[in-house]
């Protein structure tokens, strides 16, 4: 699994500088066609298009264990719908997939990324649960307990989500063992046995529950229970922001020539002085030569890691601000003392996100 990890990472890496790229050029170019006509219709496609794809990049590094929690409030049968898909890609051709969904558009607090792992993970064990083919189904609807039929929950309101399949079920003895780590029923070969572990800690940590039941030869249900909040409140129209600007010194040091030119002609737009390197060593001689307000420096470099980088910057130009930007999460990087208080910026990140993070580490130098 570590190494599975650090594939993972690697992945998200690269899709993540794609990403960037993607979505900084559609952004320029709105801004270029002031958002009139089709092609801003199709920009705006394009955008979304390339926000689903950091979303999978998410759940690639969520699957590896290497994602925060981030709950948010989300309608619960548009998560299942847009489950669907995935699952059936995963279950093959012999098995169906039925959805019965409650009328009512009811929230769960929940992280949507964290959410696809155990729904994954429950789908995978129903396939296997099913060699010859069946049926699927995923259900939803609300419940209220009073403490006393789930004596695990509070008393409330709650959404049950339900994986039914009609595979070979389990005995009692496999049933009181589930959800301990590292059990499994498919040998060594075929899992780490930590997948229902995961999606019961998944679980218990978003306030809700798990139960099963199972009959050998009929099939098995998954209940999962999650405390049913309240919906958001509608957002208001408005206006895209003006992105913050400045006349400041900033030099740009990423490797990748798209990132690197997206980076570059957004500061530039917003009246910014921008010089641009491809190396560390290329970065050093122009802040030997320039006088430097930031330094955007991606972490993984040519020939140094942005972190050494940073800490060189420190000793040598103290008075220059550092933002650290990166496709890895920064508990996957070599960030460390002293670097680890820098301003981070995770890719994707779109003309908006740089603008207000470059704004902001820049206001930094006025405040402290």
């Amino acid at each position: 699994m570590e190494a599975f990890g650090q594939l993972a990472g690697g992945v998200a890496h690269d899709f993540n500088n794609f990403l960037t790229a993607i979505l900084g050029y559609s952004d320029l170019l709105v801004a270029e066609i002031q958002g009139r006509g089709t092609g801003a219709k199709y920009l705006s496609e394009i955008r979304s298009a390339a926000g689903r794809a950091a979303s999978l990049t998410r759940q690639l590094l969520t699957f590896s264990r290497r994602q925060p929690l981030e709950p948010r409030t989300l309608e619960v049968n548009t998560l299942i719908h847009n489950l669907e898909r995935s699952i059936l890609r995963l279950l093959g051709e012999n098995i169906s997939v039925l959805c019965e969904l409650m009328p009512e558009k009811k929230h769960i607090k929940v992280d949507p990324d964290q959410f696809t792992q155990i729904m994954i993970n429950l789908a995978v064990n129903a396939r296997d649960a099913m060699p010859a083919g069946g049926t699927l189904l995923l259900k939803t609807e609300t419940i209220s307990t009073n403490g006393k039929s789930l004596p695990e929950l509070p008393s409330g309101k709650y959404i049950r989500i339900s994986v039914i399949d009609n595979g070979m079920g389990m005995s009692e003895e496999v049933k009181e063992h589930l959800f301990e780590p590292f059990f499994s029923t498919k040998g060594d070969r075929h899992g780490s046995g930590l997948g229902l572990a995961t999606c019961y800690g998944i679980v218990r940590q978003s306030g809700g529950h798990i139960t099963v039941e199972s009959e050998l030869a009929k099939g098995t249900a998954v209940h999962i229970y999650l405390p049913e909040v309240a919906a958001p409140p509608a957002a208001a129209y408005r206006k895209r922001p003006k992105l913050p600007s400045g006349n400041e010194t900033i030099l740009v040091v990423e490797d990748d020539i798209s990132v690197r030119h997206v980076a570059v002609r957004t500061l530039r737009m917003l009246g910014y002085n921008v010089l641009e390197a491809f190396r560390a060593d290329e970065a050093k001689r122009l802040i030997e030569c320039n006088v430097i307000n930031l330094v955007v420096s991606d972490i993984v470099l040519p020939d140094m890691s942005g972190c050494d980088f940073a800490d060189w910057m420190r000793l040598n130009c103290p008075s220059t601000q550092i933002l650290l930007t990166s496709g890895y999460l920064p508990e996957m990087t070599t960030i460390g003392t002293p670097s680890s208080d820098l301003p981070f910026l995770s890719k994707p990140f779109d003309p908006q996100q740089l603008a207000e993070t470059v704004r902001a580490s820049l206001d930094a130098v006025v405040l402290t």
